[in-house]
């Protein structure tokens, strides 16, 4: 029996690597010495993404997004570098969204990762970009990256988690990040102001560029001044820890995550698991902390293939929210315990 566990993490919670830990113990504990299991922990390019690519091994000091000095972690292998802007530029840093600065916090700190990973040897760079505080376009990384011929044949990967466009990162994330009606208007003209600036300075538009507008515009100001790839941020961990083909040979996949609802299956890495598996034909386990009313995914059709068949386990319905918050790890064994009986 042959099971690949490749969680999100859930959040405030549980790591990735933790919950997919616990999922192998769980189908452990179910199928005895049969089960075959490979820990796959995943991401969608926001934060975690790091440690789904293998965690960090290197510590650079660097300017908070309210231009405190933090020490940022990251990592470099050979010639490839994994950068999180949540480490570098991250909401948390800055205290929150009740502690954050939307007009002035800064990218900055992610460009000075990027630079010290180009000058560590890295010719490829991958960036997630999810958990910013920031709403300054890129401005501040690339003002950081000065002078940009210095990142000259570097490949840059952006792993965005969201569609956004450039201009409507204010409107659709700076309430998170804490950010008045007023400052969402005004963060919104600097975007807009930004778009002319990156057209004349680097001869790029990144209006209409989809998921430009992640992390505040990040993704879009990579795009116009490294010529950055902005690709789906599940799609590139998923390439990078060989999922797909992990998958393939399987006879059962389970997932999760701390919420489920509708996003869940766009772009997320359940959904991303889901149509990897439907493409294979291998049925699919989900454990979420929560859910929203209706998020399900029976109700899920894929793009191509067959719905898998799924089971879903959602630990506040079955633990309630005492022990699933307290004792999640465990929670997740069982429930792992569970949809593999129930799937195998």
């Amino acid at each position: 029996m042959r099971v690949v566990a490749c969680p999100d993490k859930f959040r405030g919670t549980a790591s990735a690597a933790e919950v997919a830990a616990a999922i192998a113990a769980g189908v452990r504990h179910h199928a005895g010495t049969r089960a075959e299991v490979a820990c796959l922990p995943a991401a969608d390019g926001g934060e975690g993404t790091l440690d789904a690519l293998g965690g960090p091994n290197r510590t650079s000091l660097v300017t908070g997004p309210l231009r405190e000095r933090v020490e940022a972690p990251w990592r470099l292998v050979g010639d490839d570098a994994i950068v999180e802007m949540a480490r570098a530029s991250g909401l948390l840093l800055a205290g929150g969204a009740g502690g954050n600065d939307p007009l002035a916090a800064t990218s900055a700190g992610t460009g000075e990762l990027i630079a010290e990973a180009v000058a560590s040897g890295a010719r490829r760079v991958i960036v997630g970009v999810g958990g910013s505080a920031t709403t300054d376009g890129g401005l501040g990384a690339l003002d950081a990256m000065s002078p940009l011929a210095r990142l000259a044949g570097v490949s840059v990967v952006v792993a965005c988690d969201v569609r956004t466009r450039f201009c409507d990162a204010a409107r659709i994330f700076g309430p998170q990040k804490g950010a008045s009606p007023p400052q969402i208007e005004l963060l919104t003209r600097r975007l807009e102001r930004l778009v002319d600036v990156y057209r004349e300075r680097y001869g790029a538009d990144v209006a209409e560029l989809q998921g430009a507008g992640a992390a505040g515009g990040l993704a879009g100001g990579l795009a116009a001044g490294l010529q950055a790839e902005l690709a789906p941020g599940f799609k590139v961990v998923a390439t990078e820890i060989g999922l797909l083909d992990a998958i393939e040979g399987a006879d059962l996949v389970i997932t999760g995550e701390g919420q489920l609802d509708a996003g869940s299956f766009d772009g997320k890495v359940v959904g991303g698991v889901l149509e990897i598996a439907a493409e294979s034909g291998v049925p699919v386990g989900v454990v979420v902390g929560t859910r929203e009313p209706g998020a399900d995914p029976a109700h899920w059709r894929p793009p191509a293939g067959k719905p898998p068949p799924t089971g879903l386990v959602v630990l506040t319905e079955r633990y309630g929210a005492e022990r699933s918050l307290g004792d999640t790890l465990n929670a997740v064994r069982e429930a792992a315990a569970e949809l593999a009986e129930q799937l195998s």
